[in-house]
């Protein structure tokens, strides 16, 4: 990649750019190709829907090509069509969906592709082609691709890795002064030619024109009867055209997946990246191995993450926060300096300075405002917990409002159903609630009100207020001696009696 002011270097055909290169042009196209069927993954899913990283890999695919900021964007589907380009749609709205003809072949899809935006408008400038396969692909080598192809004048740059393993992989072949010259398919290489360990991604930038110039001059005559784009290049380099080759840092960016091994793998690959790119950015995580890190979290510098936590979604961490250890947090957010250990959590809020955990079950709709706590065993839903209030201890708080600097005491539930409705919960501020209280809704605790222990609340209490529910305790003399003769219990009852002092009736 390249480094401020440097200039154009080859070491293996490594490219860097120049300051110049790095003034990107918006392409006029990018098309995405999404049209395979990916049997190896035995699945009902079609393989470009399949997950990593809080994201589908035709998902991430998008959002790298989306970040180049062209004009149009079009995904050529086929296999499984209708499930494929909803969810295509339903990631990216704005996308054009192409559907590739009979034809199989690489070079058939981006026909399809480069056909359906002329139906709309002639494409004029630079197109990128990429697949909806390759999760690992980053929005930087799409911008170096793009720079280099302009600011060369290429009517062709093909994306290149060097790969340890190229196993079947086409091979790129270049003269004596490393210079581009071909595109060998892995069937029709020599032995030397397999020897290169240099490799096409699939991933190129075309002039439009040259392009569709070139695609009609592709033929099936071949013995997989497929139209392949990479004999784009040879035309054009026959008809005196640029063609060069840009190589990447890093082969793993072009990684695929056909299986669940290989899906696992890339997976693995993105959680150690997305860590590393957290903690480059003053984020502490205390062990990369064991946190996943969706590609859509935000975390702030100075957070904390402990081992054994999962952030998916849209999660959002705050400064000064800590998370972990044993976590899982999916579309929450996290204030500063929060505290969440030993959550599962899911479409909440977090105040600043709260405390949450351990063992605590944030279900959506969960507010906690700033310095609240939510504590052990602890569950909560669709519920707003005001500046301050806390829950400490093994309650359930199910649609319900509490205000400012409340507490709630332990072993408390929040009755919010009734068999056929739910219903809200009302708590003022700073109210004072004893343990194993029942609020049965719809009721209203109001401003500075207590209650004592093992209330049932079913009536509005007023403001100040002490409710009460009194129940006669009864104290049966002698029954365990009685009732339970022989038992431990009893025997230590004897005991305790034996040693009783005798009572003086003087």
């Amino acid at each position: 990649m390249a480094e401020d002011g440097q200039s154009i270097t080859r070491s293996s055909h490594i490219v860097t750019t120049t300051d110049a290169e790095q003034s990107i042009t918006n392409p006029a196209a990018v098309i995405v190709l999404a049209a395979g069927q990916g049997t190896r993954m035995k699945s009902k899913r079609p393989k470009i829907m399949h997950e990593i990283g809080g994201r589908s890999m035709v998902g991430h695919s998008l959002a790298a090509a989306r970040t180049l900021e062209p004009k149009r964007l079009a995904v050529v589907v086929r296999h499984d069509r209708d499930r494929v380009a909803q969810h295509v749609l339903d990631f990216d709205p704005q996308a054009v969906i192409a559907d590739q003809s009979e034809v199989p072949g690489t070079g058939s899809a981006v026909l399809a592709g480069l056909q359906k935006l002329d139906d709309q408008a002639r494409v004029e400038g630079t197109i990128v082609v990429t697949y909806g396969d390759v999760p690992l692909l980053t929005a930087q080598t799409l911008r170096d691709l793009v720079s280099h192809h302009d600011a060369r004048g290429n009517d062709v740059t093909v994306l290149t890795a060097i790969h340890p393993e190229p196993g079947k992989y086409g091979r790129i072949l270049r003269g004596a002064d490393g210079a581009f010259t071909d595109i060998r398919e892995f069937k029709d290489a020599s032995e030397a030619e397999r020897a290169v360990a240099e490799i096409n991604s699939g991933i190129f930038a075309f002039d439009a024109a040259v392009l569709r110039d070139a695609l009609a001059k592709v033929t099936v005559d071949n013995a997989q009867r497929e139209m392949y784009l990479t004999d784009v290049p040879a035309i054009v380099r026959a008809e005196g055209g640029r063609v060069d080759a840009l190589t990447m840092a890093d082969y793993m960016e072009v990684e695929g997946a056909n299986d669940r091994v290989q899906l696992a793998a890339l997976g693995g690959y993105l959680r150690r990246r997305t860590a590393e790119a957290h903690m480059r950015n003053g984020v502490t995580i205390v062990d990369p191995e064991t946190t996943w890190i969706g590609a859509d979290v935000a975390i702030a510098r100075d957070a904390v993450i402990h081992p054994n936590t999962q952030l998916h979604g849209v999660t959002s961490i705050g400064e000064d926060a800590v998370v972990g250890p044993d976590t899982t947090l999916t579309d929450v957010r996290v204030g500063q300096g929060a505290t969440v250990v030993r959550t599962h959590g899911s479409g909440s809020t977090i105040g600043d300075g709260a405390s949450v955990g351990p063992f605590a079950y944030l279900r959506p709709g969960t507010e906690l405002g700033a310095d609240g706590k939510i504590g052990t065993f602890v569950e909560t839903k669709n519920s707003q917990i005001g500046m301050g209030s806390k829950v400490p201890h093994l309650s359930y708080v199910g649609d319900a409002t509490i205000g400012e600097h409340s507490n709630i005491g332990a072993a408390s539930v929040f009755v919010n159903y009734d068999g056929v409705n739910k219903s809200r919960t009302t708590v003022g501020n700073h109210v004072r609630m004893g343990s194993d209280n029942m609020y049965v809704a719809p009721v209203t605790v109001g401003d500075g009100a207590y209650s004592g222990a093992s209330t049932t609340v079913r009536k509005d209490v007023p403001a100040g207020a002490l409710a009460l529910t009194e129940g006669r305790q009864v104290i049966v003399k002698d029954w365990v001696l009685e009732n339970r003769a022989g038992t431990a219990a009893a025997a230590a009852a004897q005991a305790a009696q034996d040693a009783a002092p005798a009572a003086d009736d003087s």
